[in-house]
C-alpha cells in the first residue's frame, strides 16, 4: 500500500546507518524530530465538496486528501504538519476514453477546475489545489493504463496515458522492447505525466529525452479532441506536439501516447570510477562528452556527494577497505570524486566504447573498480527516495535541487550552491 504522508510503499523502509547518522549531526547538528499530523484530523477536518453528485465521482475523504498533493517539500509540510488546506471536492478515476469525456462534459457544465492526475510524483507544485470558489476536480488515470498496440516495424508503441513506469516496461520487456525511460520516480510516475513534465531519465544519453520518445497522442478538453498522429519529421510550420510537452495538465487531458521504442540492449552495464579530484573529474566528463563515444549515461559525484555515498551505504568493513586501497592509488579521502558511467547496446560496441572512455578516464588519473559500484547502483537507484521517509522520521527534511548550466559554469554554479546551503545551516 502506498504511503499516505511520505513516499512509496509503507512495507519498504530503508535504515541509515549510524556512521551516516554521525556524518548528519557533526555537519548540521542534531534532527528536530516533530510529531506526524494525523490522518484522522485530515479527514475529520476535510471540507464539504462542492460539486454536485455523479455516478463517476467519488467524494471519500481519504481519496480526496491522496489527490490534494504531489511529492515536494511544501506538499510534505502540509502533510506532515497538518498545514495543507485545500483539497478537490471529488476524485474521478476512469477508465475509458468515453468516461474521460463524460467527465470533461460534467465539469464545464459545473464550471469546476479540473486537475489531471498521473503518479502524484510531480515536485513542481502543479497538483496543488488551486485557492478558487469554483468546485475542483482531480482527474485520476490510474487505471487507464493498457498498452493499446505495438507497430514492431516502426518501432512505436500505443499506450493509455495513466500506465505507470514498471507496467509499462514490463509489458514491453515481454516482447522484446523497451522505452528506456527511468526517472528517479520510475516506480510511482506516469507515462502522461512525464510527457506533461518533459521528463527525463537516467539513460536519456542513450534512449532520448521524453520530447524525443513522444511521437504523438490524443488529448482531450472541453473544447474537444486534439489529435496528433506519430509523422516521423515535417518542415512543414511548428510541430503542434510541442504544446502537450510540459503543458503539465493545462492544454486538457492526455489520453494516450505514441512512444518511440528500442529493442532491448544486449548490454546494460554500469561502471564505477574515482578520480583524485574534482578538476580532474569534470575535466574527463567534459572529455568524454565531447566525443563520439556512445555511453548511456555519466554520474559524477563531488567530493562532499562521494563522502555522503559511501557512508550512506552501510558497508563499514567494505568501505573501509576501499578507501584504503584508493589511498595505496594516490586518491585522497576528502578529494575523491566517485563517478558512474554506462554502456548500453551490443557487446562489440559496448566493449569499444568502454576501451574508449576509460582511456580518458586513465589520462585524468582516474581508478576503475569494475561492475560491483554500478551493479549496486542500479539495485537501489529507485530505493534511494525512501530516505525521505527514514530521514524525515529522525528531525531532518530532505529536497533536491536540480540545475542545467553551460559548461563553462559547472564548476562555479557547484560552488555558489554549496556556499549558499552552508552558509544557511
Amino acid at each position: 500500500m502506498q504511503r499516505w504522508n511520505g513516499w512509496g510503499d509503507d512495507a519498504v523502509y530503508m535504515d541509515l546507518s549510524p556512521q551516516a547518522l554521525k556524518l548528519l549531526c557533526e555537519l548540521i547538528g542534531e534532527g528536530r524530530v516533530c510529531p506526524d499530523y494525523p490522518l484522522e484530523k485530515f479527514l475529520e477536518n476535510m471540507p464539504e465538496a462542492r460539486l454536485s453528485k455523479h455516478p463517476l465521482i467519488s467524494f471519500d475523504a481519504k481519496l480526496r486528501l491522496d489527490h490534494a498533493h504531489g511529492q515536494s517539500m511544501a506538499d510534505w509540510i502540509g502533510l506532515r504538519g497538518g498545514t495543507l488546506k485545500r483539497f478537490p471536492d471529488g476524485v474521478s478515476v476512469p477508465e475509458t476514453v468515453e468516461e474521460i469525456h463524460e467527465l470533461l462534459r460534467f465539469a464545464a457544465e459545473q464550471n469546476a477546475v479540473v486537475i489531471p492526475y498521473g503518479g502524484g510524483t510531480s515536485v513542481v507544485g502543479h497538483l496543488e489545489v488551486p485557492q478558487t470558489e469554483r468546485p475542483v476536480l482531480c482527474l485520476s488515470l490510474e487505471r487507464y493504463n493498457r498498452l493499446i498496440s505495438i507497430d514492431i516495424r516502426s518501432r512505436l508503441a500505443v499506450f493509455e496515458a495513466g500506465i505507470r513506469g514498471p507496467r509499462l516496461e514490463q509489458q514491453l520487456n515481454s516482447k522484446g522492447f523497451t522505452l528506456g525511460h527511468y526517472p528517479q520516480s520510475f516506480e510511482y510516475s506516469s507515462l502522461g505525466g512525464w510527457v506533461v513534465t518533459r521528463s527525463s531519465g537516467q539513460q536519456s544519453k542513450h534512449y532520448g529525452r521524453i520530447e524525443q520518445l513522444f511521437a504523438g497522442g490524443e488529448l482531450l478538453s472541453p473544447q474537444g479532441p486534439l489529435k496528433l498522429p506519430a509523422h516521423p519529421a515535417s518542415a512543414a510550420g511548428p510541430d503542434l506536439r510541442q504544446l502537450l510537452l510540459g503543458s503539465e495538465g493545462r492544454m486538457g487531458v492526455l489520453t494516450k501516447a505514441v512512444v518511440h521504442i528500442a529493442a532491448v540492449p544486449e548490454k546494460d552495464v554500469v561502471y564505477g570510477v574515482f578520480f583524485p579530484s574534482w578538476e580532474e573529474a569534470s575535466q574527463a566528463v567534459h572529455a568524454i562528452a565531447g566525443t563520439d563515444i556512445p555511453f548511456s549515461m555519466i554520474r559524477l559525484s563531488n567530493p562532499t556527494e562521494t563522502m555522503t555515498h559511501l557512508t550512506l551505504a552501510g558497508h563499514e568493513g567494505q568501505v573501509a577497505l576501499l578507501k584504503r586501497y584508493l589511498r595505496l592509488r594516490g586518491i585522497h579521502e576528502k578529494e575523491a570524486c566517485m563517478c558512474l558511467i554506462g554502456f548500453t547496446g551490443s557487446r562489440r560496441i559496448t566493449s569499444a566504447s568502454r576501451r574508449a572512455a576509460f582511456s580518458i578516464v586513465r589520462h585524468h588519473k582516474g581508478i576503475s573498480l569494475g561492475k560491483p559500484m554500478g551493479n549496486a547502483w542500479i539495485k537501489n537507484r529507485f530505493y534511494t527516495a525512501y530516505l525521505r521517509n527514514t530521514l524525515w522520521d529522525l528531525g531532518y527534511a530532505v529536497d533536491t535541487l536540480e540545475t542545467a548550466v553551460n559548461w563553462d559554469q559547472v564548476t562555479p554554479t557547484m560552488a555558489a550552491i554549496e556556499k549558499s546551503i552552508h552558509e544557511a545551516l
